[in-house]
């Protein structure tokens, strides 16, 4: 068996930080959101890895290397344009060749692992096995249809009517007869590939295609909200460990990592949470479920439930909460007088401002 791991897509919903690095290097718990996928793929067992890449493949490659890191041999497979995930398994025909693999969405969050779905897809030998989850909006999804005995009996990509609350959570396990499907089909509306028209088409062809619910814990981290819920999760089990210097006027509390290099002077630290490595915090309060990662400084200034990227800077900022705060990024007060909020900000970004 193989792996498809997809890694395009222009990351429009985490905007404005894909504006400079692809959405599935956006770390949690100073980790990228990719590595994860590709470990739990190493623990299935899984050693070949074809991943799909656009416009940010340096940035990917740069990340992953051949993929000796994670025990995996990694191939590279260009798209040009984000055409849809069926476009993506088109154009990997050859690296797939009639293996059995497993399409793995590069920002989908599966904390239970694939594991028990291979086990299941290997016992049955079901044409295709979609993971599916529950979820309160599910006109935003691919929505599935599903039989009592798990089977899948229909499936639409984004329905305004939803004809059930069972999304598709981006793990799908196809045999060789899905080249058949994604070749048979048409460019959706928004002139796409859409892997859900293959997989109806295998449905509609009179394919076995099956399903399996996750029980345990899934996010999609394509927006703010999704990496900030990724992120308490996985800080949930954190192991607390410090490779880093505290003084004696500074308290830690609870579970928290303190990477190699980094400082805490006088400040309170309330875990779980985790610091990078050379980063200083000064004279700061950091709260539970927050990331903060290399090579950052934070002083004089209060922040909980928040993800830090690398190289940022915040000072004497009284209260900082369910924020992304990205690369190079400056937080520091606004001037007393006159009473102003000064603002540079790119395209898509948001910011609340306390009145």
């Amino acid at each position: 068996m193989k792996a498809l791991v997809l890694s395009g897509g222009s990351g429009t919903r985490l905007r404005p930080l894909t504006h400079t690095s692809p959405k599935q290097l956006v770390p949690v718990a100073n980790k990228p959101v990719l590595y994860y996928v590709l470990e739990d793929i190493a623990r299935a067992g899984i050693t070949e890895v074809g991943i799909v890449v656009g416009d940010t493949a340096f940035e990917i490659h740069e990340a992953v290397g051949d993929g000796s890191k994670f025990g995996l041999h990694v191939t590279y497979l260009p798209q040009e344009k984000p055409l849809g995930l069926a476009h993506a398994v088109l154009i990997a025909r050859d690296f797939l060749g009639d293996n059995d693999f497993v399409m793995y969405l590069g920002d989908s969050f599966v904390v239970d692992g694939i594991g028990g779905l291979l086990d299941e897809f290997r016992a049955d030998r079901a044409d295709a096995r979609i993971l599916l989850t529950r979820v309160p909006d599910p006109s935003v999804f691919g929505v599935a249809e599903v039989a009592d005995d798990g089977r899948i009996l229909g499936l639409e990509e984004k329905p305004a009517r939803p004809k059930s609350n069972m999304a598709a959570v981006g793990v799908y396990l196809f045999t060789p007869v899905v080249h058949q499907a994604v070749r048979a089909i048409e460019p959706s509306r928004r002139g796409e590939l859409e892997i859900t028209h293959a997989i109806q088409w295998l449905i509609d062809t009179r394919h076995d295609v099956r399903s399996t619910v996750v029980h345990g814990y899934w996010k999609d981290t394509g927006d703010a909200l999704g990496m900030l819920e990724a992120n308490r999760f996985v800080l949930e089990s954190v192991e607390p460990r410090s490779e880093g210097t505290v003084d004696a006027d500074s308290e830690v509390v609870g579970r928290v990592r303190i990477e190699a290099g980094a400082q805490i002077r006088g400040s309170r630290v309330v875990g779980p949470a985790v610091i990078g490595c050379n980063t200083v915090i000064s004279g700061s309060y950091i709260g539970p479920y927050t990331s903060i990662a290399e090579n950052c400084q934070v002083q004089d200034t209060e922040i909980e439930y928040s993800i830090v990227l690398r190289d940022a800077h915040l000072d004497g900022v009284s209260r900082v909460k369910a924020s992304l705060i990205g690369r190079n990024a400056s937080v520091t007060p606004a001037p007393r007088n006159p009473a102003s909020n000064r603002l540079i900000l790119g395209d898509h970004s948001e910011v609340q401002i306390s009145s």
